[in-house]
């Protein structure tokens, strides 16, 4: 493609011809700013605040969609573009529930940067009738407060673009128009697979998740109740962010030190249930494999996929591994091995869990989630999001802790299930330990490369043992959606296929720190923190699940070993067709 010769506020830039007024002025050292536009998912120029003056336009146009061309001339701060920015966010403004002082978003929200940025004073430029309407809590996970919301229409793009399911949209039209279910259904009952992306594309606070952090620190001050916190593993390459450290930084030891400050009881790391979910995945694979029952096997670890196959693809359900997810397993092991071990009364057990994933607390609240009868295995679930807030809140300072380290017996996580938290990850950990326990040889070459990355479909053929093992790896559901149906029609066969609700995986997960649009569009945040987890990787002692100690004691002392009937009680779940509407 032809390049194209341009100048961005008088700065000479060279892009090629198609590129956006948005993305040249980006290479020219120019930030031009945005609401509605979400790269590749959100391209609509509603918003009108990018709104740039160029040669050959007859008036402003949207930056975000209007291309260059040879010779043009962009501005893009000139009086006039200034003074229109400043009506459009009073008029946003006009009909917004201002409760800034109070609101989740308060800091990380974007219409409050951009008012403050172009000094916006007045709000009563446009006094007049609001909208009001009722807060749908309705979810397991997230509520919607349509007052706070300015109709970008970022989360309905995310849902239908990203995850392929389209459950939310703009309803009515002109002044009535807001964002809802089909038929004004509550989100609940409109076929929601609970992965949170709509609230992380959310420029304001009119999406977030339930808030349980006044129930935690709640069991924490109970002396009745011995509280244990799990933390999954990307929550280590997540919450630095909360806290101004670049993306993708590693605060393993900090995280440990803050939550021990806390008060938690005993602070455990999920890469070891990461590890025992791979020892009970990777064997089952094995059986499903020399018994040709069921292929492909399809990964279970992440529930907004698993919601999302119950829901859209019911048909696949005896695909899945019987595996519960290890944030599951921590729990169901937690109130009845640890019970035992720590002679504790599992009911006098509160397990909170830390994680990238706003579905994991639809998760815990699954009713074959119960390894001992009449409790659940998880009781409380924090996002990375509201974990940052009990710190904030507790006056904790984070980034001057000292580094800690994880409570035995469930503080040893290996390598592989470090690497959970990417796309990719947990077929690299299944087969580090399919390959060994096939061959019953030393794996040298521990990386699995064909399966890592962001692509949203990615395929490789391994011969372990002389089979040859064709595996897929997939993140976002509307990647899901296209290879489960090029599966269904004979398109596409395979033994092994890990899915992912999220794109990219768990490190892109719905619970995961607020990243505004503008570093967003210009930054691969997913490929940033997966670094990360690949680094830890290949910085921890253990990098195979079954050669972690811990989880060979836990199956000596325990479980017996994989598969074993009291594994399957107490790790393996059951899943269930759900409705669309």
């Amino acid at each position: 493609m032809a390049d194209v010769n341009v100048k961005i506020n008088g700065i000479p830039v060279t892009v090629p011809a198609g590129t956006t007024i948005l993305d040249a002025a980006r290479k020219a050292g120019v930030d031009i700013p945005t609401l509605c536009y979400l790269r590749d998912v959100n391209e609509i120029g509603a918003c009108r605040i990018c709104l740039v003056e160029a040669t050959g336009a007859r008036g402003p146009v949207p930056a975000c969609v209007a291309r260059v061309s040879e010779g043009m001339e962009v501005k893009t701060n000139t009086p006039k573009l200034i003074a229109a920015r400043k009506i459009n966010l009073e008029l946003l403004l006009s009909n917004h529930k201002k409760e800034c002082l109070s609101c989740v978003r308060s800091g990380s929200c974007e219409l409050q940067k951009l008012c403050h940025d172009y000094g916006i004073e007045n709000e009563k430029s446009f006094e007049g009738v609001r909208n009001h309407y009722e807060i749908d809590a309705s979810a397991a996970h997230m509520y919607r407060d349509n007052e706070k919301c300015i109709l970008c229409r970022r989360c309905s793009a995310v849902c239908a673009v990203n995850q392929g399911v389209g459950v939310i949209g703009a309803n009515a039209r002109g002044f009535d128009t807001h964002i809802g279910c089909v038929m004004e259904k509550p989100l609940v009952d409109a076929g929601c697979i609970s992965c949170g992306q709509c609230i992380v594309a959310c420029p304001t606070g009119a999406l977030s998740e339930r808030d349980d952090t006044e129930k935690v620190f709640a069991a924490i001050n109970d002396p009745a109740k011995h509280v244990v916190v799990q933390t999954a593993p990307s929550v280590r390459v997540g919450l630095g962010e909360e806290f101004g450290l670049p993306i993708g930084t590693i605060v393993t030891g900090k995280l440990v030190s803050a939550l021990r400050a806390l008060g938690f009881d005993k602070v455990f790391d999920t890469n070891f249930s990461a590890d025992l979910t791979i020892m009970e995945e990777a064997n089952e694979f094995i059986q499903r494999y020399v018994n040709k029952d069921h292929l492909p096997q399809i990964t279970s670890c992440s529930p907004g996929w698993i919601k999302f196959c119950e829901t859209y693809f019911p048909e696949f359900i005896p695909n899945l591994s019987s595996c519960k997810s290890p944030q599951g397993m921590f729990g169901a092991v937690a109130k009845t091995y640890y019970a035992e071990k720590m002679g504790i009364d599992p009911k006098d057990i509160y397990v909170v869990s830390v994680m990238p994933c706003t579905a994991k607390k639809f998760e815990a609240e699954r009713l074959d989630h119960t390894a001992v009868k009449g409790l659940p295995d998880i009781d409380a679930v924090l996002t990375v999001r509201e974990l940052a807030r009990m710190i904030k809140k507790a006056g904790i300072l984070f980034n001057d802790l000292p580094d800690g380290e994880y409570d035995a017996p469930f503080g040893l996580g290996s390598g592989a299930g470090t690497i959970f938290g990417a796309t990719g990850g947990v077929m690299e950990a299944a087969l580090r330990t399919a390959y060994e326990t096939l061959t019953g040889e030393t794996l040298e070459k521990l990386e699995f490369n064909e399966v890592r990355g962001t692509e949203g479909i990615k395929e490789a053929t391994y011969n372990i043992a002389g089979n040859e093992i064709r595996v897929a790896v997939c993140s976002g559901t509307a990647n899901a959606k296209k290879l489960l149906t090029m599966i269904k029609n004979g398109e596409k066969d395979y033994d092994f296929v890990e899915v992912m609700a999220c794109p990219g995986g768990c490190v892109n997960g719905g619970g995961q720190p607020i990243v505004p649009a503008n570093v967003r569009n210009f930054t691969d945040v997913r490929a940033i923190r997966a670094a990360a987890l690949y680094q830890d990787d290949r910085n921890l002692p253990v990098r195979k699940s079954h050669e972690n100690p811990d989880i060979k004691q836990i199956y000596a002392e325990y479980l017996g070993e994989p598969l074993s009937h009291k594994a399957h009680e107490i790790l393996h779940t059951a899943y269930t067709v759900r409705s669309k509407y």
